[in-house]
Parts: structure tokens; C-alpha cells; sequence
């Protein structure tokens, strides 16, 4: 028995979808004429516009790149790939209708057999990653912690960094990809292999949050297996992957009925992550962002700290929680108050707490340990009771006694602003702080100024405040229009 799926798709009405970027869009945008699907591409896009059509259209980057350079159009898939080219700026890239990787809407209907649906587990073979795809890193910092849901296990495994994908199924499908987070949602840059029981791909992929579907015979699906997922912004979802890090375990308390770990990354619930029993431990597989995360373990509802772990910390209540860190760790130190009796360190990582970390005390000052991930943070040592910010850090923000510092781990890109070398204070700010008027307040340079942050992948609007007047970047040609009229510079972050 066939059923009847209906998906949305995305065809003739993708230029009305352009309507924010018109100004570099071709007039024709995308048609239909002599049976094929013709796009229109310009060689005066710059990148960030090369990108918006990548996404709208679901054309491969690379895809785009050989057209405009009219290079032969060499893909993985059978697809008729054409280009003309009508004027010195304008090439039409066009393939026949009902083929390819475009993205389906709303009247498209796919025939799915329904006999796969209700099929036993699979058996995921043993295979190394398939030639020809590259190893694929992204780091998603926006999560604390994440638990995979498959209604089947064995449809994703992750094993000493190589992540095995498989689609059952689909035995009369020609062509299957996986796109996702991972590839810049490529079309056609990692095909999967055909099995006996369906589709297979390993590749090589950084511990975190991915987000995934698959493309079979030209038509995007998400993870019909797979719980776990995310509204795509399409009238469509995007399936959720974590890949683990980390492995909780507690030895022991065979008799137990239910124990549960709780901590700072999932805001010490006490139901949600359970652990499953497994020989003489108890266990929970987790993927914990980098950090350092406090926790306990609940046995049967009493609280214990890990006896296995000999990290403990007071929790600011006259109790003790267990401590991990992961990723690479900083060293906090404040110079001189070698007579204090107590130094702590409390900072935005911790929400802000003053009786958790307690400093080591060195013959020149005090120092602390701390594994962090990348990010922008604020922070202030508290001495003998009194809150300072770091005397040795000039990067603050607010005044007074709400005077913060700030400390960036990782920074991804660096604000360059030449010029106005009489300037007293220049800040940059923009959609990643929230347009705060009172941090990131840039540091000249060798004639220049210059602040340098941390930055999840996405697209960022921002401006300058040059002694309280806000001006565009002038070294940045992208920008959009605002509120105000003004308009905001654009920055994309790959």
C-alpha cells in the first residue's frame, strides 16, 4: 500500500520571496520556459548575496560559483545541467522540470511505501566514510546540553568522532544526500550509498547540536525516525542531532529504582535525565557544551556528589556540588591583595554566584582555573567581600559599581575601525549584544580601533558609536535598511 505525503515547495513563487533582496536579483529570477527551471545568476553578487541565493533557491554554492565562471558543470547526480550566457554579468543556469535538489512546497505529493514504516530494526553496516567527503566540523554553542530521540537506535550511531547517518528504505530512490548545519546545507556535496536496507553516509563531526535532512530524488524530508526537531522557517522541520562528549556514571546502588543526574546545564531539574542501569553502574551518554558544569546525582531522591569525582565546590548554600569541565581551560588571576583572606571569582558563567569559586591564593597574587567555552563573558573578583572588576583587564562594561569586566574565549572575529585617531570613545555594538550602548567598548591600535568577539554562525547587523554618534562601517559595503533610515552594516559569520 502507497500513502500519500504532502510536502512544501518552494518553484515559480521563489522570486516573490526575494522581495527584501531585490536589488540584486536578476528581473527573471527564476522561470519556467522550453521545460526546464532556468535561474538567473549575476556575476556583480558579492558573497553574502551569492550566499542568499544559495539558501533561497537550494542551489549549491558550488553550483553557482562554475556557472558564473563558466566552468563544465560537474555534479554527483544524473541532473542536465545547463549555462548561457545572455549579457557580460548575466548567466542562466537551468536543468529539466521534475529533476534536482530544489527544495518541494505545499502541492508537491510524494509516494512513500508504507511498509518500511512499521519495519524491524536495521542493521547498520560496518563501512568506513565514503570517499570524496571531507571531514566536516560545527561547534554549536547555543546549547547546553542535548539528548538524542530516535524511535530506532540504530539509525544514527557516534563513535570516536564519526557519525554514521542512515535512511532505511527507499529502494526505488535513485539518489539520496544529506544536507544539513554541517555543510552549509550543500545539495550535493555528500551523497549517500545504497544498501540492501537503505542509505548510509559516515563523516567526521565535531561533539554538538546539528541539524539535518535528507534530499531523495530531489525532495527534502527530515528524519521520519528521528523525534527530535526544529521548525525549518519553511512551513518544514529540520531533524536535531547531538553528538555526545560526554558519559555520565555512577558505580554501584544496585538496589536503586531510579536515579537521575541533575545539574547547572538543564537549570537542576529533577526528572529529566534519567540514567539506565548497566552492569554495575548506572549511566547517561550526554552531550554537554564546553564549560564547566556543576551536578549531583539523585538515587531514589536523596542528592549525592559524585564519589567518583574528586572536583566538589561549595554551592554558596552550605552544601557541595560536583564539578566537570570541558574544553580547554582559563586561568583567572588578580595581581597583588596578597593580605585578603578570601578571593572568589563570579561571572555571568556561573550565574553570578559569590561562594562557589574560591581562588588559590600565589606569592603574587591569586589565580583560578576554569574551563570555558568560546564566548563573550563578563566577571568581577570579589575580595574579602568587596566586588572589583580586574584591575588588569580594560575591557568593561557599565560604571560605577555596575562596572563589569569582559573577557572573550575563542574570539572569531575582530571590529576594525581606521581612523578618527581623535575619537575619546569608540563603541561597537549591534544585533549580538542586543544594541547595549555600554560594552565592547574598542581599543586603539596602532592608529586604528579594534575589538575582537566570539560569534555563532548567522548573520549580524552592527554599527559604530564614535564619541555618541552612530556611523556605518565604512570598510563594509553590505548593509540593510532600519528603522530609523540610517541603516545597520552587515556582517555574516560562516
Amino acid at each position: 500500500m502507497k500513502k500519500l505525503f504532502r510536502y512544501p515547495i518552494i518553484f515559480l513563487c521563489l522570486f516573490g520571496c526575494l522581495a527584501g533582496n531585490a536589488q540584486f536579483v536578476p528581473k527573471n529570477g527564476c522561470e519556467v520556459k522550453n521545460g526546464r527551471i532556468c535561474f538567473q545568476l549575476d556575476r556583480r553578487w558579492t558573497a553574502v548575496q551569492r550566499k542568499d541565493v544559495s539558501v533561497l533557491f537550494s542551489l549549491d554554492s558550488t553550483l553557482i560559483a562554475n556557472a558564473l565562471a563558466e566552468m563544465p558543470i560537474k555534479t554527483n547526480d544524473s541532473i542536465d545541467w545547463k549555462t548561457e550566457k545572455l549579457n557580460d554579468n548575466i548567466i542562466e543556469l537551468s536543468k529539466p522540470v521534475g529533476s534536482g535538489s530544489t527544495a518541494y512546497h505545499q502541492n508537491d505529493v510524494m509516494m512513500v511505501d508504507e511498509n518500511w514504516f512499521h519495519a524491524p530494526p536495521f542493521n547498520i553496516p560496518e563501512i568506513p566514510p565514503i570517499p570524496g567527503v571531507k571531514d566536516v566540523f560545527f561547534f554549536d554553542q547555543s546549547v547546553n546540553y542535548g539528548l538524542n530521540n530516535f524511535m530506532q537506535e540504530n539509525v544514527f550511531r557516534y563513535k570516536d568522532g564519526m557519525a554514521t547517518f542512515f535512511l532505511p528504505g527507499y529502494s526505488n530512490t535513485k539518489q539520496v544526500y544529506l544536507s544539513g548545519s554541517f555543510n552549509n546545507w550543500s545539495t550535493m556535496q555528500m551523497p549517500m550509498q545504497k544498501t540492501d536496507t537503505g542509505w548510509l553516509l559516515s563523516l567526521k563531526l565535531e561533539p554538538g547540536k546539528h541539524l539535518y535532512k535528507f534530499i531523495t530524488d530531489g525532495i527534502w524530508i527530515h528524519d521520519l525516525l528521528n523525534n527530535l526537531k526544529e521548525n525549518d522557517g519553511n512551513n518544514g522541520y529540520n531533524s536535531v542531532v547531538y553528538c555526545y562528549n560526554y558519559c555520565f556514571r555512577l558505580k554501584g546502588f544496585p538496589d536503586a529504582r531510579k536515579v537521575i543526574v541533575s545539574g547547572s546545564f538543564n537549570g537542576w531539574n529533577k526528572k529529566r535525565l534519567k540514567m539506565y542501569r548497566a552492569q554495575d553502574s548506572w549511566m547517561l551518554p550526554i552531550y554537554l557544551r564546553e564549560g564547566t558544569h556543576a551536578y549531583k546525582f539523585i538515587v531514589d531522591k536523596q542528592w549525592m556528589v559524585d564519589p567518583d569525582n574528586k572536583h566538589i565546590r561549595p554551592d554558596g548554600s552550605g552544601q557541595y556540588n560536583s564539578f566537570l569541565g570541558i574544553g580547554d581551560t582559563v586561568v583567572f588571576r588578580l595581581r597583588g591583595f596578597t593580605s585578603a583572606e578570601k578571593v572568589a571569582l563570579a561571572g555571568d558563567f556561573n550565574a553570578w554566584n559569590p561562594g562557589e569559586l574560591f581562588m588559590d591564593k600565589t606569592p603574587v597574587g591569586w589565580e583560578l582555573p576554569y574551563a570555558l567555552g568560546a564566548g563573550n563573558y563578563e566577571y568581577k573578583f570579589i575580595v574579602d567581600g568587596m566586588w572589583i572588576p580586574d584591575p588588569d583587564n580594560p575591557l568593561t562594561r557599565g560604571t560605577g559599581e555596575f562596572q563589569n569586566s569582559i573577557f572573550t574565549n575563542k574570539p572569531n572575529h575582530s571590529f576594525l575601525l581606521k581612523g578618527f585617531a581623535d575619537a575619546q570613545r569608540v563603541i561597537v555594538t549591534g544585533s549580538f549584544n542586543g544594541w547595549q550602548t555600554d560594552n565592547y567598548l574598542m581599543v586603539k591600535k596602532e592608529g586604528a580601533w579594534m575589538y575582537a568577539l566570539f560569534l555563532k554562525p548567522g548573520k549580524y547587523t552592527y554599527k559604530f558609536i564614535v564619541d555618541g554618534n552612530w556611523i556605518l562601517d565604512p570598510a563594509n559595503d553590505q548593509w540593510d535598511d532600519n528603522a530609523e533610515g540610517t541603516g545597520n552594516s552587515v556582517l555574516w559569520i560562516e
